[in-house]
């Protein structure tokens, strides 16, 4: 079975010198927490997912979900895991104590939600589609849709479902089918099929509460015409017990490649009695909010699981024995020496490691910026966090989740044949992960909104706010020798890019269909550009920690030796990506249909 070892003291370090998240004095609910009370949090988390959740993530695959009788029926184990789960609290971290959360910050139960993803992907989705659920009808639904639905789902009594695609509507929300039909008292008869609906019916909880798209009678054509139902899987009496069974129902489990011990399901709605979360026609603004909440969600799955697997590789590559490093033997002792001395072993591994460390740094900033949108006492730096947010989270979904399953890939390449096999859990990984570039938009399509919406749509208003923040950086640390090797990779990174926005802006203005052939380039370039940023912080953090006269030498030695392979492999991607789009993107829309 593979092992996890929790990364607490990375967590450590980004929260309280790289962010320094104690330090804010400006944002509600910060003063309410210290270093000793999120240590705690984060060892508990820890402990829970290694001992109780990562035992079940093998047997939770081969298992599977059933579909028995109209009801599906989770792996061994996972029913008593997640009573556990709901019993220590684990549900209501970042939750409104208004309903039962504890108020903590994103940028904390962040962390959290890597260390579920790595230990047991399949398992975690069932409290994390729970928690966008509840984001939804917290941010955008009645009072008194607030107080029959949020305390149970903040304590995970009550679990939480996102019900978009049909089949014949994927990623195109505009051609749903799905009906609603007012049914009187401010109810509605929800009518049609969706597809693909993870966590869409198990017994880990005694209700369901499935947030549904649908039209009403009057609505007009196009996205512009949806609207977004809270529809419970047992109706919810007047004092809150449950009533009868809703008409609706699991008609069929997909055969999937990975993430089996999660119930993706076909679900059914036949004149299910529903309530509307939000504004008539407004329910991609309000589905939206849990979208989001489900992006950053996805990306940290893309770094939890690459995480675990590369610390699966490491270990393999010290232990197991092969060849003899092409400089001389370096273990004598042996019959071979170990993989680790190979160059293109420590090339995937260090590859794997310096995309996790600087993944992780960046995931820590984007919900620092969410807890910034939703909790400074700034108006003014409250809209500038949310807008830096909203244009980095197609990078931490499609960008993080692309290199997550690459760095996957990597860790069972590390294993040879053995990665190939069951039982050591480097071909789960690669299974589990795959579906992260495809859920929650595609990645294709998390690239186009960064070009189409992110880049364009505002004119780079949000790009021109970040691209200050790392010339500040740039002039900040400018003098000291130190960090001129991060700087300058840093700078060639971020001069791509902007040479690369400079080319689509132009090309777009005079055919828009380049921006679709650029976008998947542009994202990658924006994303190691992104990490290059986050890198040049870690080393200017590591070296005034060496300079104080830390006794920890050794980590901070080493996040510095990280940062500069991570410049010498990763940055100088940049230059082949702008190039890329500078010269394929023309090709790309005008190759003939006729002759692909």
């Amino acid at each position: 079975m593979p092992i996890y070892q929790a990364p607490l003291r990375d967590y450590q370090f980004i929260l309280s010198e790289l962010l320094s998240i104690y330090q804010q004095t400006d944002l509600r609910g910060f003063d309410e927490i210290d270093a000793d009370l999120t240590d705690a949090i984060l060892q508990g988390v820890a402990d829970f997912t290694t001992d109780i959740m990562l035992p079940l993530n093998a047997s939770g695959d081969l298992e599977g979900c059933k579909l028995v009788d109209g009801k599906v029926i989770t792996p061994t184990g996972f029913k008593q895991a997640y009573k556990q789960y709901v019993e220590d609290g684990w549900a209501t971290l970042t939750c409104d104590p208004e309903y039962g959360g504890q108020g903590l910050p994103e940028v904390i139960g962040t962390f959290a939600t890597e260390m579920k993803t790595a230990t047991n992907m399949a398992f975690a989705m069932y409290p994390g589609l729970t928690h966008g659920a509840y984001s939804a009808i917290h941010v955008h639904g009645s009072d008194a849709l607030k107080q029959k639905y949020l305390a149970k789902l903040v304590s995970g009594e009550w679990t939480g479902t996102m019900n978009l695609t049909e089949s014949h509507a994927g990623t195109d929300l505009a051609l749903l089918r799905t009906k609603a039909v007012p049914a009187g008292d401010d109810l509605y008869a929800i009518s049609g099929e969706k597809i693909f609906i993870s966590s869409g019916d198990h017994d880990l909880a005694e209700n369901i509460i499935h947030l549904v798209l649908a039209r009403l009678p009057d609505a007009p054509e196009g996205v512009k015409g949806i609207s977004l139902f809270a529809v419970p899987k047992f109706l919810v009496n007047a004092d809150g017990s449950l009533g009868e069974a809703n008409t609706l129902g699991a008609t069929g489990l997909e055969h999937k490649m990975g993430i089996h011990g999660n119930s993706t399901c076909v679900m059914h709605f036949d004149g299910a009695i529903g309530e509307l979360v939000g504004a008539p026609h407004q329910g991609l603004k309000a589905m939206f909010t849990m979208m989001n909440q489900a992006r950053l969600g996805v990306g940290i799955q893309g770094l939890g699981v690459s995480d675990i697997a590369y610390q699966n590789a490491l270990v393999y590559a010290k232990e197991r024995i092969q060849g003899r490093a092409l400089s001389g033997v370096k273990q004598p002792e042996q019959a071979a020496d170990s993989l680790l001395v190979h160059g293109d072993v420590r090339r995937m591994l260090l590859s794997q490691k310096s995309f996790n460390e600087g993944t992780r740094a960046l995931m820590g900033q984007q919900a620092l910026w969410l807890d910034e949108a939703e909790r400074h006492t700034d108006p003014v730096k409250a809209k500038q966090a949310s807008a830096l947010a909203a244009l980095f989270t197609p990078i931490v979904k499609g960008f993080v989740t692309d290199q997550g399953f690459k760095a996957c890939v990597d860790a069972q390449q590390v294993y040879g044949g053995h990665g190939y096999i069951n039982e050591w859990g480097m071909e789960q990984f690669v299974r589990d992960i795959r579906i992260a570039m495809i859920y929650e938009g595609t990645n294709g399509v998390q690239a186009l909104d960064l070009v189409g919406r992110k880049l364009l749509a505002d004119k780079g208003a949000a790009l021109t706010l970040w691209s200050g923040m790392v010339k500040a950086l740039i002039e900040q640390h400018a003098t000291n020798d130190a960090m001129k090797p991060y700087l300058a990779g840093l700078m060639d990174a971020a001069g791509d890019l902007e040479k690369a926005t400079g080319f689509i802006v132009q090309a777009a203005s005079k055919n828009p269909d380049l921006i679709g052939a650029a976008s998947m380039a542009y994202m990658q370039l924006f994303g190691i550009t992104a990490l290059a940023w986050m890198w040049t912080r870690v080393a200017a953090t590591s070296l005034a920690a060496l300079e104080a006269g830390t006794e920890e030498t050794g980590f901070y030695q080493a996040k510095l030796k990280t940062a500069q392979f991570f410049m010498s492999y990763w940055g100088i991607q940049t230059r082949s990506l702008r190039k890329q789009i500078e010269s394929s993107s023309a090709d790309i829309v005008d190759f003939a249909d006729a002759d692909f």
